[in-house]
């Protein structure tokens, strides 16, 4: 059996009866991924495990309301209306799609990916509230000016939910690259006044296998349709406990969603630079959280994912990843716009292009997102192409990345200056596009046949 729910015992909240319908929970999905391997009787093994999973969870709920109404638990509104929206929305929904679907592979996938998560993100988020008979008072926190408290609460939740030991590396993250990334966009609106707000989770792919898919006991290092749902349910929850603390938090209701290319995710940061972003590495990867608040960007970025696509959305993002990873990074440092838009045009075809407009970008990029081959422009003000390569070749880990300079000159008094440093080659600006392309061709063409 490739997958197999890994019971912890950071799961254990102390509490019998809760305690004990977690671990039954578990083991009902548990017995849902053999029934999946089996295409002889996975029909109605599936049928028959998923009403089982039905009732049971609402038996559930049913004590766990039972139990937090006996001890006058602040937050037991709040929590019924969890429970509420996953019995009468979520699973109706997730049946449904099953029925229709004739219990596809695909739809069982889905099914289990949204039940393991919403059960990881609940029990490591919500019902630990439950033991200690407290609901947090919404901190008066305004975007603009104090950031403290949502640094602590992101860190303290990564660490409660994961046991992730995490750090702040940057407050003013400003969407670079980093890893095989995850983008995930939730959009949270009143039914009130209309406000809205975006929020972004930037996940490093090997993140999402170390915390979500090793609690799925999934064996693969490698992203797929199950743990893509379950990462979407336990990333909502983990949104819903950091909103909890802004004012009005229980006003906002999930509006949509979507999965983002890089490109599309970076579009936000062209046209609005949100006002929370942050950058942490939790030790296991690199996670990001952004927000935009109180305005909204127009929704015409990404796919909304509904009930009726949620399975072929989060196969196409995956297939469309797959595609991209293939290609090689190229990183093009250059501080005329132009030139790095020419130079993406010309390469976007076959190569994963990241553009930077600065030496200082350039090597938080560089550190991020370690890329095949870099551009770079050997006349940038401030700090000029050598300085650069003397900054990337001080850094061990940095130190074999191969660099091509982007000249408007290539007189020997220039190259003699560099030589040191060992470039990878230099090419003239002003050559035709098409020789620029084959340059970088043959370098890459050289390097896979070296390997």
């Amino acid at each position: 059996m490739e997958n197999q729910f890994v019971w912890k015992d950071e799961f254990n909240i102390g509490v019998d009866i809760i305690d004990k319908e977690h671990k039954k929970l578990f083991k009902i999905i548990n017995k849902l991924f053999e029934f999946k391997e089996e295409d002889s009787t996975r029909q109605w093994a599936c049928r028959e495990g998923i009403k089982f999973f039905k009732q049971h969870a609402a038996d559930h709920f049913a004590d766990e309301e039972a139990y937090m109404d006996s001890i006058n638990y602040e937050g037991i509104e709040q929590h019924k209306h969890l429970h509420k929206g996953f019995r009468e929305n979520t699973l109706p929904a997730l049946e449904l799609e099953l029925e229709q679907s004739d219990y596809s592979p695909d739809s069982v996938e889905h099914f289990l990916g949204v039940c393991a998560g919403w059960l990881i993100g609940h029990t490591l988020s919500e019902d630990v509230n439950i033991v200690s008979n407290s609901v947090k008072e919404p901190a008066t926190l305004l975007l603009s000016e104090d950031l403290t408290a949502m640094k602590k609460v992101i860190i303290q939740l990564l660490f409660d939910m994961f046991q992730l030991e995490s750090h702040l590396i940057s407050d003013t993250y400003n969407g670079e690259k980093f890893g095989n990334g995850v983008y995930y966009r939730l959009i949270y609106g009143t039914n009130e006044d209309k406000k809205k707000q975006e929020v972004f989770l930037v996940f490093e792919e090997k993140l999402l296998i170390n915390t979500v898919g090793k609690i799925m006991g999934i064996k693969t290092n490698k992203l797929d349709n199950m743990l893509v749902h379950a990462a979407r349910y336990t990333a909502r929850q983990f949104v819903k406990r950091v909103m909890e603390q802004f004012p009005d938090a229980e006003k906002y209701e999930l509006k949509t969603e979507n999965l983002l290319s890089y490109e599309q995710f970076q579009k936000v940061f062209v046209k609005d630079a949100p006002h929370i972003s942050l950058l942490f590495n939790t030790g296991s990867g690199y996670f990001a959280y952004c927000v935009i608040a109180p305005h909204m960007l127009e929704n015409s970025i990404g796919t909304p994912i509904e009930a009726e696509n949620a399975m072929d959305e989060v196969k196409e993002y995956l297939e469309r990843r797959k595609v991209l990873n293939a290609k090689p990074k190229v990183l093009v440092v250059d501080d005329s716009l132009t030139v790095r838009q020419h130079m993406s045009n010309l390469l976007e075809e076959d190569y994963d292009v990241t553009l930077a407009e600065s030496s200082i970008v350039a090597i938080r990029n560089i550190s991020l997102n370690k890329p095949d081959l870099v551009l770079l422009d050997y006349e940038m003000p401030v700090c000029d192409g050598k300085q650069m390569l003397e900054m990337i070749r001080s850094d061990e880990t940095l130190a074999d990345v191969p660099v091509i300079f982007l000249t408007g000159r290539n007189d020997p008094e220039s190259v003699k200056k560099v030589k040191s440093l060992k470039p990878a080659g230099y090419l003239l600006k002003n050559l035709k596009p098409e020789d620029i392309k084959q340059n970088i061709d043959a370098f890459f063409e050289k390097r896979k046949e070296e390997k």
